[in-house]
């Protein structure tokens, strides 16, 4: 039987990013993403920056952030935003996280967001996109929400439990 998420993807930024990465280490699932040059993040800022804890990821040409989301979600099957509003067209989003959105639209790439409530039928929905998939997970900084390394970690291991075929482990 073919697993249903193969590789979760991100870009290592602090918040959504590392939680989804570390959870899907924890679970034994490869990792993979795109960060900016010289491994930048927001809390290291300074070469060789997140490379150091996060190796598999690859530096892009650019500095900028945003070359990071396109390719990111250019090189995914599916795109996962998590964050505290997960309505689709939040006036609170973080501007990271808008252009994640657009890009998987405008680059024809399925996306959802998703929250500790609708687990369940998130996986249904990646099954209905594959297997073997390569998911990226996007959401904002923990800067810009206290909380989402924690909450993204949650929310991508219960994932994880679930598409290997695991009974849910949080009650929603």
């Amino acid at each position: 039987m073919n697993s249903l998420i193969a590789t979760i993807r991100s870009g290592g930024q602090t918040g959504v990013d590392r939680g989804a990465l570390d959870a899907a280490r924890a679970a034994g699932v490869p990792i993979e993403g795109w960060c900016p040059a010289g491994g930048w993040a927001e809390d290291l800022p300074e070469g060789p920056g997140l490379l150091t804890d996060y190796p598999e990821l690859r530096e892009t040409p650019s500095p900028e952030p945003a070359q990071r989301t396109e390719w990111n979600v250019r090189d995914s099957d599916v795109t996962l935003i998590i964050g505290p509003d997960i309505s689709p067209s939040s006036s609170t989003e973080s501007p990271g996280t808008t252009l994640t959105r657009d890009l998987a639209s405008s680059l024809s790439r399925p996306s959802r967001t998703v929250g500790q409530r609708d687990i369940e039928d998130t996986v249904e929905w990646l099954r209905n996109q594959g297997t073997e998939l390569t998911v990226n997970i996007a959401g904002p900084r923990e800067s810009e929400w206290p909380g989402a390394y924690d909450a993204s970690y949650r929310i991508v291991g219960e994932l994880l439990r679930l598409s290997a075929g695991d009974q849910p482990s949080v009650s929603a």
